[in-house]
């Protein structure tokens, strides 16, 4: 029945340019990030399926960016940060402005598939993901003496796995990384994607990251936890990290992150930032912060939420875009038109409430203060 839903939702929506495959790939030679940034912006205008009617907007919001110290004298690290499955640099868009003013040289990139249409997900792989991070590594390492490399959900994977090969990077930052997903379906995406190209298909609405997934994509996530916890199986990651993680997250198995970090993340100064109740391990490297805080409507903290400020325009307690698909049953239109709603990871239910996908953080300044400690 899945399978006959997810086929004829493809008939439904073939006509739209979204779920069509750009006629170019994005570029994968340049000679600086300048050069990069310059052809991407060319890439992303001729190839971006637009979604609203401010395309200059959308193009803006899935660039690539550098973020440089406002006082840049003497300035020798950089971290590269890494977005998620279907996402877009502005992930990391109000965590770039704290990392600079610890004196990192911050860069975002997008990875191969994003920022144009979901189709393009149809082609793009890990190992496309994984080349262009090398790249961006390599660019780095001629300007600076120490790298960091950053990370969110699937970009968290690629960037732990480039550390484990590469020693000379010198810490991590991981935001819900996926090392262990929470579905154990996910394991046969790469043999679905020889029947199947979509694995779910919803109206494209979001400027910011795709609201649909093909087969390949997830199988290409599969790739990257598989390559990762071969790596995990072997080492421990003795190097500076900071990990934040939600006990909610319906996406990202917590409880199996934790432990890892607990077992494998064994540098004395790293770090865990968990959302929820306090864990039963005993290690004083985790900071537990309460996912539920009434005074703002939250009542958990779902896989995207610790990234943003409730102060975002896009994304923030008062900003434009609402995530109503949040997999509690009820119809989106009633979330959209509501007055007041609360906010909570995918699937939370809660009596007399009416949820949306929490997309900021409660704890946003507080996250921020360890973060900069963890830095300094």
């Amino acid at each position: 029945m899945m399978l006959l839903t997810v086929l004829v939702s493809c008939i439904q929506v073939s006509q739209s340019p979204s779920f069509s495959v750009s006629p170019d790939r994005p570029p994968t030679q340049y000679i600086s990030f300048q050069d990069y940034l310059t052809q991407t912006k060319a890439y992303l205008t001729q190839n971006r399926a637009f979604i609203s009617d401010d395309p200059a907007r959308e193009i803006e919001v899935n660039m690539p960016f550098e973020l440089r110290p406002s006082t840049e004298a003497n300035t020798k690290r950089a971290i590269l940060l890494v977005h998620g499955l279907g996402d877009s640099p502005y992930s990391f868009i109000d965590v770039a402005p704290i990392l600079a003013e610890q004196g990192f040289v911050v860069r975002a990139i997008l990875l191969a598939g994003h920022g144009t249409r979901p189709a393009d997900l149809l082609w793009a792989s890990e190992r496309d993901w994984q080349k262009s991070i090398d790249q961006h590594v390599a660019l780095l390492k001629k300007e600076f003496d120490e790298v960091w490399l950053g990370g969110f959900s699937t970009g968290a994977n690629l960037v732990t796995s480039v550390a484990f090969e590469d020693e000379s990077i010198n810490g991590l930052l991981l935001y819900a990384p996926a090392f262990h997903p929470t579905s154990n379906l996910v394991r046969f995406s790469s043999f679905a994607s020889y029947f199947i190209d979509w694995v779910d298909i919803d109206p494209e609405e979001n400027i910011a990251r795709y609201d649909s997934l093909t087969a390949q994509a997830a199988a290409s996530y599969y790739a990257t936890v598989e390559s990762l916890n071969d790596e995990l199986a072997r080492h421990t990651f003795d190097r500076p990290a900071m990990l934040i993680l939600s006990e909610a997250d319906s996406v990202v198995d917590s409880q199996a992150v934790a432990n890892t970090f607990h077992e494998k993340f064994t540098y004395e100064d790293s770090r865990l930032i968990w959302f929820g109740e306090p864990l039963h391990i005993n290690d004083a490297r985790v900071h537990v912060l309460n996912a539920k805080v009434p005074e703002m409507r939250v009542s958990s903290i779902s896989h995207m939420g610790p990234l943003f400020s409730p102060m975002n325009p896009y994304y923030g307690e008062k900003g434009e875009y609402r995530h109503c698909n949040n997999g509690q049953g009820v119809e989106v239109s009633l979330c959209q038109n509501a007055t007041q709603v609360w906010y909570s990871a995918y699937g939370y239910q809660e009596a007399g409430k009416l949820h949306a996908r929490l997309t900021f953080n409660p704890h946003f300044n507080e996250t921020k203060s360890q973060l900069s400690d963890f830095l300094r």
